[in-house]
């Protein structure tokens, strides 16, 4: 709300709102509302969630996080869609429900959080737009791209120039040495908070900071950086960015150096 009082032509967007969590009906008057604040300027990404952690927290099982998280989209497109609705779901019943405010937007902008195999597919046959994570190689990204794109085809939707938001971890400083050494204190912050990930019993056990310093972390001077962009963008069709920058520095050379190299 602060940023859409602030500013006129800037894009707002949630990336995620984890559905699940939610009372679906409050979601949609909220994001609703924020739309109607912002003038029209709300991008609605949603996802399911992934940390044990914080299901434990809201005390919901875990084994659970699809069938809510795909539910509670369900509920809040179709309280933006109707004037009134009644819906019977697993977890959800309403009868002649009426939400308000509807979005300025119709339709409004929706990403849903596609992290795993599984979620590109569901939503490329369901036609959603998708936003991809910040914990997979580019090489993953694009095969988890391809298998939406073929869930897409194969279900009547259109695949035509979508846009893809991507996210990545950012580090950059004035040399690569220096960048490196931000990639890893974030690597390593990464891997032991949310991010964790058991080991797999199919292959051999990779050091996870490694991992995300050599695969995953955009790092490096402001001409490193452009340069893996503009790579990026021929070898794996990148179209949209969101970043997440690893230091306040970072955030600002990205702003001031790196970006009016691609422009």
């Amino acid at each position: 709300v602060h940023f859409a009082a602030a500013t006129k032509n800037i894009r707002i967007g949630t990336g995620v709102s984890l559905a699940a969590f939610y009372n679906p009906i409050r979601l949609a008057e909220e994001i609703g509302l924020l739309d109607v604040l912002s003038g029209g300027r709300v991008n609605w990404g949603a996802g399911s969630g992934f940390d044990p952690n914080e299901f434990r927290v809201f005390g919901i099982n875990r084994d659970e996080r699809y069938t809510r998280f795909r539910e509670s989209v369900d509920i809040v497109l179709e309280a933006w869609r109707s004037d009134r609705f009644s819906y019977q779901g697993q977890y959800h019943q309403y009868h002649d429900v009426e939400v308000l405010p509807k979005p300025v937007q119709n339709p409004m902008p929706v990403w849903l959080a596609a992290s795993s195999p599984e979620a590109s597919i569901w939503s490329g046959e369901n036609g959603f737009a998708i936003m991809q994570d910040p914990h997979t190689s580019m090489r993953g990204i694009e095969s988890k791209r391809e298998m939406y794109e073929h869930a897409l085809k194969e279900n009547g939707h259109e695949a035509g120039k979508r846009d893809i938001p991507v996210a990545r971890l950012l580090a950059i400083a004035d040399t690569d040495e220096q960048a490196k050494q931000i990639a890893i204190k974030g690597a390593e912050w990464t891997t032991s908070s949310y991010a964790k990930r058991p080991p797999s019993k199919h292959s051999e056990e990779v050091n996870p900071v490694e991992r995300y310093v050599n695969d995953v972390i955009l790092w490096g001077s402001p001409e490193r950086v452009a340069d893996v962009l503009q790579r990026y963008e021929e070898e794996y069709r990148l179209n949209y960015l969101l970043c997440s920058p690893l230091s306040n520095q970072s955030f600002h050379l990205f702003n001031e150096v790196v970006l009016p190299r691609l422009t």
